[in-house]
């Protein structure tokens, strides 16, 4: 990775309000510099790529797809794959940014990830539990056969022709899909395997995440209290109890927990140190500090 060492380092970018000094920066860098780490990432840490994230200042409110509404009947279905289709042709194309880098780097004992979009995956992340699932790829709901949102996309590009063109100017959403009322005529087709209905691989609002998931997490903030380890928070708001608990959980075993992140978080009274800063220029300061320290 160290052909993206001079980026990663001097880009600060998302980095001009709040806690913006690596002064400001010294007792948390401190806290975790030493340490075996889990990091937990969220919409925050990719708004660098260009993926606008949930709940940051200045975010409007969203409402997303729950998964009942998803499988009510195939009006809701083509609402939801008119507005993918046009968010996932432009999030596939996102690359990731010095924060992903930095954490590629850092290595922590587990990346816990609640972002879809694949950019740690991208960036070279090794020891990493994505959550939520990747919106790379499709399930379907009926034979349960998984395949490439990518073969998808071309399909839904096939069956509507000139549809992506006509709405190339409506703002992206954090959850791979754009704003977009307009739905009405876009072809949806069923899975190639058995004609059921496809849904993207991803955990909507309404499902449980995979409990197989949620015990690696555990198990990993768990050995942070045998080994002093810590845990980072990086651009996750914790509004939603599926990152939260670790956060609990940390706190509960008396491991330290650092949050970084712009605006308030529902971890912010058991956090150690909270930091109101952009997540790519914290990550490269303390990739440093490790690095100094050797």
């Amino acid at each position: 990775m160290s052909a993206v060492a001079p980026t990663l380092l001097d880009d600060h970018r998302d980095d001009h309000r709040g806690d913006d000094r690596e002064d400001d920066w010294r007792p948390a860098l401190d806290v975790l510099t030493g340490r075996p780490l889990v990091v937990l990432t969220g919409a925050g840490l990719s708004t660098d790529s260009g993926i606008p994230d949930y709940r940051g200042p200045g975010s409007p409110a969203r409402t997303p797809m729950t998964y009942q509404e998803f499988v009510a009947g195939p009006a809701a279905r083509q609402r939801y794959w008119a507005r993918s289709h046009l968010g996932w042709g432009r999030m596939r194309v996102a690359a990731p940014n010095p924060g992903h880098h930095a954490l590629t780097r850092l290595d922590p004992e587990l990346l816990i990830t609640q972002n879809v979009d694949g950019l740690h995956e991208r960036a070279g992340s090794r020891r990493l539990v994505a959550l939520h699932g990747r919106i790379a790829e499709v399930v379907c709901l009926d034979c349960r056969t998984t395949s490439s949102r990518a073969g998808l996309h071309e399909r839904l590009a096939e069956l509507n022709p000139g549809f992506a063109e006509r709405y190339a100017e409506v703002a992206s959403r954090p959850d791979g899909d754009v704003e977009l009322d307009d739905t009405d005529g876009f072809v949806v087709p069923g899975c190639a395997a058995c004609g059921g209905v496809l849904k993207p691989h991803v955990v909507f609002f309404g499902e449980n995440v995979p409990a197989e998931r949620v015990a690696r997490c555990y198990a990993a903030v768990d050995a942070l209290a045998d080994t002093g380890g810590a845990l980072l928070v990086a651009g996750s708001s914790l509004a939603v109890m599926s990152g939260l608990r670790f956060v609990k959980r940390a706190a509960r075993h008396g491991v330290p927990v650092v949050i970084v992140t712009r605006g308030w978080t529902r971890g912010d009274e058991l956090a150690t140190h909270k930091l109101h800063a952009g997540c790519s220029g914290f990550l490269a300061a303390l990739l440093r500090a490790r690095e100094d320290r050797g």
